[in-house]
């Protein structure tokens, strides 16, 4: 009776069905705003079980829901990471290693899309190994792979390695926004502080453009998310909150049908500001909230089609597979959920054709040893 009542109160208070049709609303026109060349996005975290891979696919599952163009999911992060798992990977016959030993300039989407794995919403996911134990993504590898694929990407999320490793570090100066993955706690924030200052001294240009996700573990934080949010800010970075969801403590393949309410508008909150800051880098071309967005037209990025083509004959070359038909040996193929996956979708903007990455920046040095160790480890992913 007492929870009955609760609820009641809660209905009451809580803010009008107007306002949040709006919130919504606004965000599914940041997430679907045009992009003049492919952005990308890399999300790592200071420890292990922080949430990272589960933060990565939500990404790539919100913006492959709201953008009508190409969305490629990256696991950079092979030896311990989680993305093919959490967008529902059956089968890996093709890694970024064997990819990066094929690609070329004349490459079209259609060919590279039958190295990748499709997953639900549309997008595709190219994963970092096979499965073998201890396999690394070596940098070359990382670069050559990130630079051919952006021009056919106009989203892609890159799971990267936990800080500071060699990949993550690169991914932070040669992403155009970045996600830094924290647990909700105060030993969480206090190194997610001092792991920004050192971000910060890299360039000045990148707290702008990252926002930090503080990931809650269970029901009950012992942070003030807020306060967290006054101290991680400072310097510029967005601050926003992950809130718990048992379907995503309960690990495997995420769908979305499952997730709560407000997990749903939290990922599409966060994607929301992670695109918009990609998009501008600098803050000063972001659109006010009451600016009204474009009309859509006839031009824009289309997705790559269905059936996807053959890929190209370059050996090694995977069979051709009708999309989505399944087989007895396929890999899982896109679908539509069966509930409400997330919120109410607008009219999608024309999206622009990217164009091709620009010269990769050197990698920036290790950042300093905190003796309180923020990168140690924590509970598996």
């Amino acid at each position: 009776m007492a929870r009955r009542a609760g609820r009641a109160l809660r209905r009451v208070f809580a803010s009008s069905p107007a306002a949040e049709t709006a919130a919504v609303t606004q965000a599914a026109y940041a997430i679907q705003q045009p992009v003049s060349s492919g952005r990308q996005i890399a999300v790592s975290s200071i420890r292990g079980g922080a949430g990272k891979s589960t933060v990565a696919a939500l990404l790539a599952l919100t913006f492959a829901h709201y953008r009508s163009d190409p969305v490629l999911a990256v696991e950079a992060d092979p030896a311990l990471g989680t993305l093919p798992h959490r967008l529902g990977a059956r089968e890996v016959r093709w890694s970024g290693s064997d990819l990066a030993q094929i690609l070329d300039p004349s490459m079209l989407i259609t060919d590279l899309t039958g190295y990748l794995l499709p997953f639900s919403g549309g997008g595709w996911l190219l994963p970092g190994s096979q499965g073998a134990i201890g396999t690394r993504l070596d940098i070359d590898t990382y670069r050559v792979v990130m630079t051919s694929l952006r021009r056919h990407f106009a989203a892609t999320v890159v799971d990267c390695e936990t800080l500071p490793a060699e990949v993550a570090r690169t991914a932070l100066v040669t992403t155009q926004a970045r996600v830094l993955v924290t647990p909700a706690t105060p030993e969480g924030v206090a190194a997610t502080r001092s792991v920004l200052d050192w971000i910060g001294g890299l360039h000045p240009g990148l707290l702008p453009t990252t926002v930090v996700v503080l990931t809650h573990s269970s029901p009950d934080s012992g942070v003030d998310v807020r306060k967290a949010a006054a101290h991680l800010g400072a310097g510029g970075a967005a601050v926003l909150p992950l809130p718990y969801d048992r379907h995503l403590a309960a690990g495997g393949a995420i769908r979305s049908e499952l997730l709560g309410a407000r997990t749903r508008e939290a990922a599409a909150r966060i994607a929301a500001e992670v695109m918009d800051r990609a998009v501008s880098r600098d803050g000063s071309r972001r659109r006010p909230p009451h600016q009204e967005p474009p009309q859509p037209s006839s031009q824009g990025t289309p997705r790559a089609e269905r059936p996807a083509p053959a890929p190209v004959s370059r050996p090694p070359a995977p069979a051709p597979r009708p999309h989505p038909a399944p087989g007895p040996q396929g890999y899982p193929q896109p679908q539509a959920p069966t509930g409400p996956p997330l919120p109410p979708q607008p009219q999608p903007h024309p999206q622009s054709q990217p164009h091709p990455q620009s010269q990769m920046h050197p990698q920036p040095p290790l950042p300093p040893t905190d003796p309180r160790n923020p990168y140690g480890g924590g509970t598996p992913r």
